[in-house]
């Protein structure tokens, strides 16, 4: 375990945030410069990631014993929800703006909360129910101008608020089965299997209608692969390097660079309620995060008094 560097920790889950978030970029252009279909980028993010995750292990010393499993169809089963989450997510790139999906996505750390609860038993109380359902409510107020049923209405838009919230759904799914895994798995398998599950899902939805792309369409999506793996790889590291709950706070960054990447690439400027409801629902992780590490302090100091005490 490397020596705690909490700002070196904040610096890699920042740059994390940063590289996501330009792949995601990446991913939104070749949507609208070429009508990429999801299963496509699918298929080129994953791909593209595994030499990069393979040589971190490599010059890690890892490669030997980082790929092994004792839980093959774990990976199985969160690879598949992870595919499809990340084939949902990047289909809302196509239908929605850059803001408005970044801000549907923060719906994920809240609904892993209510999954936690129904699946693996975790016992979730007042304060935390409270501010989930603070962000939900923010969630609603990004997706309301989607889901109008009057005439004016954009079924293009209404659908990407739905395709957007079923990645959110999905992405919180994979995350329990995450968290089965990580009793028993290293992170780096963890990492691996899930790009070799989603490469191989991604390359299955080949008969139903990949696009031949052009030079730049075609780096973008290699591009995106690698900025995937290197943004995995940070993440990581960030939390090597200092505690989740002190890092985890900053995955909000993204949104100010989904507004600048949305404004000055796609001339895409956010409306007020993308941004009211996203301050909710970052007003709502933030608390739930500064809760847990409160709690967490808690713990820690009476596991101390308790040693004293024997």
């Amino acid at each position: 375990m490397p020596h705690q560097n909490p700002m070196q920790g904040i610096l890699l889950k920042c740059a994390s945030v940063a590289v996501f978030t330009v792949m995601a970029a990446m991913i939104k252009s070749t949507s609208e410069t070429a009508a990429v279909p999801a299963g496509q980028q699918v298929f080129f993010r994953s791909l593209f990631a595994i030499p990069v995750i393979l040589i971190w292990l490599a010059l890690r010393g890892e490669l030997g014993v980082g790929l092994r499993t004792v839980r093959p169809m774990g990976h199985v089963y969160r690879g598949v929800v992870g595919t499809v989450a990340m084939a949902l997510n990047f289909w809302a790139l196509a239908l929605l703006s850059f803001p408005e999906v970044t801000a549907i996505g923060y719906a994920a750390p809240l609904l892993v909360v209510i999954f936690a609860a129904m699946f693996l038993g975790e016992d979730v109380r007042l304060f935390r129910l409270s501010m989930v359902g603070i962000g939900l409510t923010g969630v609603l107020i990004v997706l309301s101008p989607q889901l109008r049923l009057d005439a004016d209405a954009d079924p293009y838009r209404m659908l990407g608020a739905v395709v957007a919230m079923g990645g959110a759904a999905g992405s919180a799914l994979a995350q329990i089965f995450v968290r089965k895994l990580v009793q028993e798995e290293r992170t780096s398998a963890i990492v691996f299997w899930f790009s070799f599950t989603s490469t191989i899902l991604g390359l299955a939805t080949l008969p139903f209608g990949w696009v031949w792309p052009d030079a730049t369409t075609a780096m973008l999506l290699v591009g995106s692969g690698i900025l995937g793996g290197m943004a995995q790889i940070l993440l990581t590291s960030a939390y090597r390097f200092a505690d989740a709950s002190l890092v985890a706070p900053f995955e909000y960054v993204s949104m100010l660079l989904a507004i600048a990447i949305g404004w000055y690439v796609f001339g895409e400027a956010p409306a007020r309620v993308v941004l009211i409801g996203a301050s909710l629902v970052i007003l709502a992780g933030i608390m739930i995060i500064w809760r847990e590490r409160q709690l967490g302090l808690e713990r820690s100091r009476q596991r101390k008094a308790m040693m004293l005490q024997g």
